[in-house]
């Protein structure tokens, strides 16, 4: 078998704006490779979701990236409400905490019946 020669230009023969041209594809199915991939990704992260809204249906890439869009809007929401439910259960503690001294210091300024000052104390601390 005589060898073959495959002409092929050198690189430096191309221009600039050759070159872009020739690598425009490769770039271009490399991003749509990677676009491709990573909503794959977010389609088996949130398989279950999926399956709950819209069961027994082929998903497409649009319909995926609105419910993950949405989803994650839900998430955050819950994340704030979970926030301001522990801040204000922090701050009845904190006031109950500062009316319970406050009542302990008034208390020991005045002179209240010992039973009854007990009684009350105990009360406080339910």
């Amino acid at each position: 078998m005589a060898p073959s020669t495959v002409f092929m230009e050198p690189d430096n023969l191309l221009t600039p704006k050759e070159k872009n041209k020739l690598r425009k594809p490769v770039v271009e199915k490399m991003r749509r490779d990677r676009i491709n991939s990573s909503i794959e990704q977010l389609k088996l992260l949130l398989e279950k979701e999926f399956q709950r809204h819209q069961p027994n249906s082929k998903l497409e890439k649009a319909d995926i990236l609105e419910m993950t869009v949405s989803y994650l809007k839900q998430q955050s929401q819950l994340q704030i409400k979970r926030c301001f439910h522990k801040s204000s259960q922090f701050d009845f503690r904190e006031g109950y905490s500062r009316c319970l001294q406050e009542a302990f210091h008034f208390l020991s300024l005045h002179k209240v019946r010992t039973e009854t000052q007990t009684k009350l104390l105990s009360h406080f601390q339910k």
